[in-house]
């Protein structure tokens, strides 16, 4: 009955962009972060998963983010054929991001069946997965802005958790190298987390018998520089785009503190059920407080830029040092600091420079939004 009304109600074609019912925004929006949850669940553990046993398409994390997938397309048509809750712009970046996740799929079967295992999170296929799913939620995160209500006490929480879900998703490819060192680490004290299915897998692949030098190429065969430069680098972009559409002192820490405390809570969620666990990256949190501090005040933001990415790789590559030391972390170059360092901010310099030629300024979440219906 309920299906039936929603769909004499909402179920007509129209054009993007076109003036929402604010419960109807509220709605689809609500199902946007049950679609990205789902699918946050499932690759959480599809990482466990694939240090514990070999790649199976219908085990049960592949479902989940199934389940989350679908969910997130069938939001994406329904805004493409009523023209609710989206504008043009938003509705583009969630159509191209739909796609380049959904025809990157098949690749990625085909490249497991041509390949073999190919665990490691950085091949090409798992490339366009991370690609897609970031182009959906930036239109995801566009179309909270500009539809969802303003009045409603869900707004900023909303769009944090949005920002948390692009942040999961670019942090995502270096949880191979956290899960990686407790593998290696499990394999020295004589427990491998890997069942001996997948050992003898991966040291067949290179050719080898099942011993620590095989068990190191399946666990950590990225270079030891990737994981610092990759991981700090896009984390405080990422940070700062937040940090500065939410409008909130110390929304940046709080997007970051958000991330470390979910890995937190799944690590003894999953050895709850035996399967492998990884290294939190804790250091994470001081990256969103660089952050934060470096956009107090009125600091200039070339200034801004320059100084604030001095601390987050300062901040980034002591914090790993001191997980090393007390607890775990991946192995990392610490000669890549300056990489890291010069990468930050002449990217950070770039978007504070592209924003200002446009002449446009990121709102902040509580500022009225555009007038609902424009295109």
């Amino acid at each position: 009955m309920h299906i039936r009304r929603f769909r004499d109600q909402y179920w007509e074609r129209g054009e993007a962009g076109r003036e929402t019912p604010p419960p109807l925004a509220a709605a689809l929006y609500r199902l946007w972060l049950l679609g990205l949850l789902l699918k946050l669940i499932g690759s959480s553990w599809d990482v466990a998963w694939h240090f514990k046993w070999l790649r199976d398409e219908l085990a049960p994390p592949h479902m989940i983010n199934t389940v989350g997938t679908v969910l997130v397309v069938a939001l994406t048509l329904f805004h493409t054929y009523t023209g609710y809750g989206a504008d043009r712009r938003a509705l583009r970046l969630m159509q191209w991001g739909t796609g380049i996740f959904l025809v990157a799929l098949p690749i990625d079967l085909i490249n497991h069946r041509v390949n073999g295992l190919d665990i490691t999170s950085w091949s090409g296929s798992h490339a366009l997965l991370y690609l897609g799913t970031a182009i959906m939620l930036a239109g995801a995160i566009l179309g909270w802005r500009q539809h969802y209500p303003v009045a409603d006490r869900w707004r900023v929480p909303g769009l944090a958790a949005l920002w948390f879900f692009f942040l999961e998703n670019t942090w995502f490819p270096n949880q191979h190298q956290e899960y990686g060192v407790l593998e290696i680490a499990s394999w020295d004290r004589g427990d491998p987390y890997a069942e001996p299915i997948l050992l003898q897998f991966a040291a067949d692949q290179i050719g080898r018998p099942v011993d620590r030098e095989a068990v190191v190429r399946f666990a950590l065969p990225i270079q030891d520089w990737v994981y610092p430069v990759w991981g700090l680098v896009t984390a405080a972009l990422v940070l700062v785009a937040a940090r500065r559409m939410i409008g909130r002192r110390w929304a940046a820490t709080a997007i970051a503190g958000g991330y470390v405390a979910y890995r937190c809570l799944i690590w003894p969620l999953l050895a709850g059920v035996d399967f492998p666990l990884s290294a939190v990256p804790l250091f994470l949190l001081l990256t969103g407080v660089a952050v934060d501090v470096a956009l107090l005040g009125r600091v200039p933001a070339p200034v801004a830029a320059v100084l604030g990415s001095a601390a987050v790789t300062g901040l980034g590559y002591g914090g790993i040092w001191a997980q090393q030391e007390w607890l775990s972390a991946p192995p990392i170059s610490y000669a890549s600091a300056g990489a890291t360092f010069l990468a930050l901010a002449v990217l950070w310099t770039a978007a504070d420079v592209a924003l200002r030629r446009r002449g446009t300024a990121l709102l902040p979440a509580l500022a009225p939004s555009p007038v609902s219906g424009t295109r």
